[in-house]
């Protein structure tokens, strides 16, 4: 078996998982591929024409549709985010995980957590399951199917450490929408709003628990959203960390930290610290160098 062990110069870290398992040296090769790949657990995975595999984490790859919706950076700060900010959680809910993107970089940061995500589109699910047995994550990684907000996705007592959501931004009402489906509800309140998403994860958190999000800071009203969807379900916003796309230009979206009121000093819980904003990229296009460094952080090429 022919494993590639580095990409334009940055050495891989991390496990090598059981869909690379595989005699076909062109799909160790490539970071996208449309070869079989056995996972080593049942039947093959199969890679197939409207789908690609995609490097997320280390070796760690994510089967995506080649015209729906494709894991963002969004998503990855999400996942970043809160496993910097959570680093000894044990468990963890991803909500409305979609592909899977945010809840694998998840497991592949913090090998050692049992992971939980919800995701109500059946072919988002497929596609993650896939994910997630390439992976090797079948043991402690489950995904359920469903709307979050409904009654008996998630059991009444059922507590998490760690909890993400990387919510649609914009009301159903607002701008075009995408032809498919997938991307629809990715990008508008199909199901579930910010609010929604504060109030499952204030009511799952263990106590001194830690719930990282993302979301639209500009223009102004949006922050405001996040804002009045913490307070209302009970949440602090103890950090928070503004996210510019190219020096020079306001910050587009911001990703929070959040933890219980009620498990917080009262003197502490109404402030927020709001960190130096994270560059994407610089004024002549290049990837910032502290973005650099945080992509090696979750297992991707600078």
């Amino acid at each position: 078996m022919i494993h590639l062990t580095h990409f334009k110069g940055w050495a891989k870290p991390g496990p090598i998982p059981p869909g690379l398992g595989t005699p076909n040296s062109d799909l160790a090769r490539t970071e996208s591929a449309s070869q079989p790949a056995d996972s080593g657990i049942g039947a093959p995975l199969v890679i197939e024409p409207h789908e690609t595999l995609d490097a997320i984490s280390g070796r760690f790859r994510l089967f995506q549709l080649r015209g729906g919706h494709r894991f963002s950076t969004d998503d990855i700060l999400t996942a970043w985010y809160g496993t910097s900010w959570c680093p000894a959680a044990r468990t963890a809910l991803d909500l409305g995980s979609g592909i899977g993107s945010v809840g694998m970089i998840g497991a592949w940061r913090l090998p050692g957590a049992r992971f939980v995500t919800v995701e109500a589109q059946a072919e988002s699910v497929a596609l993650a399951k896939k994910s997630a047995r390439y992976n090797g994550l079948t043991e402690r990684y489950e995904i359920r199917t469903g709307d979050f907000r409904e009654p008996g996705v998630l059991g009444e007592d059922e507590r998490f450490d760690l909890i993400t959501g990387s919510p649609p931004y914009f009301p159903l009402d607002a701008g075009i929408k995408s032809e498919h489906p997938q991307k629809v509800a990715c990008r508008f309140e199909v199901r579930g709003t910010i609010a929604d998403y504060c109030t499952v994860a204030a009511k799952h958190l263990t106590p001194g628990g830690f719930f990282a999000a993302v979301f639209q800071i500009e223009p102004m009203p949006q922050l405001a959203r996040v804002q009045a969807a913490a307070k209302a379900a009970g949440l602090s916003i103890v950090r928070q960390r503004p996210v510019v796309f190219r020096e020079g230009e306001p910050p587009l979206i911001g990703l929070f930290g959040m933890m219980r009121a009620e498990d917080l000093p009262e003197w502490f819980r109404g402030q927020t610290w709001t960190e130096p904003p994270l560059i994407i990229r610089t004024r002549d296009g290049k990837i910032h160098p502290e973005y650099s460094a945080v992509k090696l952080s979750f297992g991707f090429s600078p």
